[in-house]
């Protein structure tokens, strides 16, 4: 039986997983990027987080740390498409592959256990007293709002239209004097910034990380955006879409969350899961283009013959 827990539950982690979502929506649906590296970055993220509250870090210093590590990466990748010519998804591609073993140096094991140190949500939660899953909603909700609000002011900063107008027509920017490959390489630090902050967020409210924890991230990212872009269609506004984002990424682990805990799909199907939820939201999505392109075209075809 469906339990307020469970929704709880896949609330708290659709929150985590909302930064990398909003983090691919810069990459793949403003920059018109295909950036492969984002299951490398996301673990990084985790590792860079993980490695400092180990250490004694402040566990949100740690984040900014892990923001900038993603930063780096995406520097790395757009370097390679800008300057080297290398095709975006092989230069993706390049840097996911070079990431599995730059996180093995970075945890100097497979696995760390952050247990014994406390997270974010431990000091949240050692402040409210309100349970760790309470004081992760919260601070995910909280985070979340901040993030949009701040992707949607710097977006509409000149700079920020630059990495837009980039996505939009490479070519009539250039024309314009914009310098498009600097554009990229920011658009590309900021996307993975931010699938590094899902990262290390993953990585405190599971109060460990590992070098595989990353596989599959793109996947859950795009079915994030296609479930928000799917149900916020309609939606006026950019920052409605930022959070159309978001709330995509919350509806897509809440589904997982219940199917796996009603036992109605092991988790080990998990990725066949991920592609049935992405077929039925693009497939609703061409149903309702279709069915509405048939009701205009009957009341057309009904006005002319009166």
């Amino acid at each position: 039986m469906l339990s307020f827990d469970t929704l709880l539950t896949g609330a708290c982690q659709g929150l985590i997983w909302a930064f990398v979502a909003l983090g691919v929506f810069i990459s793949f649906r403003l920059l018109d990027f295909a950036d492969l590296s984002c299951e490398g970055c996301f673990t990084c993220g985790a590792a860079v987080s993980g490695v400092l509250i180990a250490g004694g870090v402040p566990p949100a210093l740690s984040v900014i740390c892990a923001f900038f590590a993603g930063c780096i990466v995406g520097i790395v990748t757009g370097l390679l498409h800008t300057k080297l010519k290398i095709p975006p998804i092989l230069a993706g591609i390049l840097t996911m592959t070079a990431l599995f073993s730059v996180n093995l140096m970075i945890m100097q094991s497979p696995n760390i256990n952050i247990g014994k140190h406390n997270t974010l949500y431990d000091q949240v939660n050692g402040l409210l007293e309100i349970g760790r899953r309470y004081s992760a909603l919260i601070i995910g909700v909280l985070l979340v709002i901040l993030v949009v609000y701040a992707l949607y002011w710097f977006l509409g900063t000149e700079l920020g239209c630059t990495v837009r107008a980039t996505g939009d027509n490479e070519k009539m920017c250039r024309a314009q004097g914009v310098n498009t490959d600097n554009a990229k390489i920011l658009g590309l630090a900021l996307s993975n910034g931010l699938v590094a902050v899902g990262g290390s967020m993953l990585c405190q409210y599971q109060s460990s990380a590992n070098s595989t924890m990353g596989v599959g991230a793109i996947v859950i990212a795009l079915a994030s955006i296609i479930i928000g872009e799917t149900i916020f269609k309609r939606a006026r506004g950019f920052v409605l879409r930022l959070f159309g984002v978001a709330i995509g990424a919350v509806i897509y682990r809440v589904i997982v969350t219940v199917i796996i805990d009603a036992n109605i799909m092991s988790p080990d199907n998990l990725k066949l899961l991920t592609a049935l939820v992405i077929t039925v939201a693009l497939g609703l999505s061409a149903i309702l283009d279709s069915a509405k392109k048939a009701i205009k075209h009957r009341g057309s075809h009904k006005k002319g013959g009166a």
